[in-house]
């Protein structure tokens, strides 16, 4: 499957990722991620469906706030069918490329 790859805005807190014009994004699938953490150990939790939705994927972040983390999702990417959440814990910054 071959489709436009888009950046969201950048989430620093818990919430509900949104395009570059601030529109939340419905179905769709993360194709990547980039986490910058702080300065502890930290972890993104991404819900489908919002704050009490099912949890899709847990990623977990080093401790360290200069050593940010890049992860390629492997083929299609992962899926969410009506939104992309996330309950983020000692976290800078995360941001997802989805398509």
């Amino acid at each position: 499957m071959e489709t436009d790859i888009q950046a969201s805005q950048v989430l620093t807190i818990d919430g509900q990722f949104t395009n570059q014009s601030s529109n939340a994004l419905g179905r769709t699938r993360i194709m990547a991620v980039y986490m910058v953490p702080s300065g502890t150990a930290g972890s993104v939790v991404f819900k489908d469906g919002g704050a009490s939705g099912t949890t899709v994927m847990t990623l977990n972040t080093v401790a360290s706030a200069t050593q940010p983390t890049y992860l390629v999702i492997p083929s299609q990417g992962v899926l969410f069918s009506t939104a992309v959440y996330a309950d983020v814990t000692n976290i800078g910054s995360v941001t997802i490329f989805y398509g």
